[in-house]
């Protein structure tokens, strides 16, 4: 840690699953450098991540791989196993490297220590344990910021995940059970404040004009977790089976359906639902059941915009539903899932993906739609709080980021930033703003 104490401009890197096609994981990382651009403009932003081009073409800023495999195309066989190890022993070396270079690194909210969905330890739990371990070696501040968290079965990656927390600079998380999952593990977290997901202190539209007969449809590709890889396709199949009956009901009933998706690889279940309402219901306008394809959480939120009400399954859908005030029927893979419903008032209208029962799905949409807008009404009433708690995490980031005398002489120019036409703040690793995505704090 040096740019801070010479008083150069610092620089912040940001960390994770970072424009690999995940929507929510997209929408918590814009909170992130939005919030830099603005409050902290001479900040120079890089990222080690996922999706390293994507977030390149994106922001205009610097950008690598977190594993050193992802940017190659590797052999099958032995030979192909071997490099992957090898990539795994470079990876300690290429992650030490970009960390030393940098005065704090932000893992940016996100699921990023959730093992509910399959997951191998040494990919991100290993990845993450690197950041986290050379950065308090190197004396680098890294921050995870209002994460979530699922207990782990596989103890390599129980003991990854809780090393990677323990090491960290600070730490905050999204509720109160990825909190506890370190609590039962040994690490003493009690104290690590809890803040509400980096994505409530996003603005959207939520004005759009909104037809009573929309009803917003979100599909995951679920398979299970990694106790299921024997039962994977069967799972699915259940699901699928499910969701396309549930679709064909609503444009029974005489309803229009906006199906989406959450993650870029939910988009071929998407594609199968519709593949099912061509064959089942021939006659039916095209028009009546859609489902774009979407990259983007202000794609995402200009499709569902229009509907009254929705059932969804990913985290974040939810997240988006209740910034936009719709009333959601929501299906849970995941106790982060649960944990959220419950926090927004949504627990009556839930059910387990693993046990889904279309019926009762229906029984619960019909019920929620002849309340929706008391429901709408009771989302609203709690928004302002969520968004007000995002932005207080943000701000607390801030402080225990960049306290310091050189970003207190700062304050002054900080605020007049905010004011200032945005392009007047572009530069080398800054960030053009986006209509409908500026933070609300």
């Amino acid at each position: 840690m040096t740019s801070l104490a010479k008083g150069t401009r610092p620089r912040v890197g940001l960390f994770g699953l970072l424009g690999s096609g995940n929507i929510g994981n997209d929408a918590s990382t814009e909170a992130v450098v939005q919030y830099l651009r603005t409050d902290h403009p001479d900040a120079v932003i890089d990222a080690m991540c996922m999706g390293a081009d994507r977030m390149r073409e994106r922001y205009g800023i610097e950008t690598v791989p977190i594993q050193w495999q992802s940017a190659r195309k590797l052999p099958g066989g032995p030979l192909g196993a071997g490099l992957k190890v090898l990539g795994k022993v470079l990876d300690i070396g290429r992650t030490a490297a970009w960390v030393r270079r940098h005065d704090a690194v932000i893992i940016p909210g996100m699921g990023i220590m959730d093992a509910s969905l399959p997951i191998n330890p040494w990919g991100v739990p290993w990845s993450l344990f690197l950041l986290s371990a050379t950065g308090r070696l190197l004396r680098t501040k890294v921050a995870l910021v209002s994460v979530g968290a699922t207990p782990a079965k596989n103890p390599v990656t129980a003991r990854l995940y809780r090393s990677a927390t323990a090491n960290a600079y600070y730490r905050s998380f999204r509720d109160e059970a990825s909190r506890a999952v370190f609590l039962r593990q040994g690490l003493d977290t009690s104290r690590d404040p809890i803040y509400p997901d980096l994505a409530y202190s996003l603005s959207f539209d939520q004005d759009a004009p909104v037809d009573p007969l929309a009803v917003g449809v979100g599909v995951i590709s679920y398979r299970g977790g990694n106790e299921d890889r024997d039962r994977a396709d069967e799972i699915y199949a259940s699901y699928m089976a499910n969701m396309k009956e549930f679709v064909r009901w609503l444009v029974d009933s005489g309803r229009s359906v906006r199906l989406f998706t959450g993650d870029e690889q939910d988009q071929h279940a998407v594609d199968e639902i519709l593949a099912d309402i061509r064959q089942q219901r021939p006659d039916l306008a095209p028009s009546r059941v859609i489902g774009p394809p979407v990259s983007t959480f202000t794609e995402l939120t200009s499709l569902i915009a229009p509907v009254a009400t929705m059932v969804a399954a990913r985290f974040h859908n939810i997240v988006f539903a209740v910034k936009l005030g719709k009333p959601t029927v929501c299906v849970s893979y995941s106790p982060k899932i649960d944990s959220l419903v419950a926090d927004v008032g949504l627990d009556d209208y839930t059910q387990h993906i693993k046990s889904l029962d279309v019926e009762q799905l229906k029984e619960q949409f019909t019920q929620l739609e002849s309340r929706r807008t008391q429901v709408r009404d009771q989302l609203r009433e709690l928004l302002p709080k969520r968004s007000e708690g995002a932005c207080a995490q943000l701000e607390e980031l801030g402080r225990v980021l960049f306290g310091s005398a050189h970003f207190t002489a700062q304050a002054g120019r900080r605020r007049q930033a905010v004011r200032r036409p945005a392009a007047a703040r572009r530069g080398t690793g800054r960030v053009p703003r986006r209509s409908g995505s500026r933070p609300r704090c």
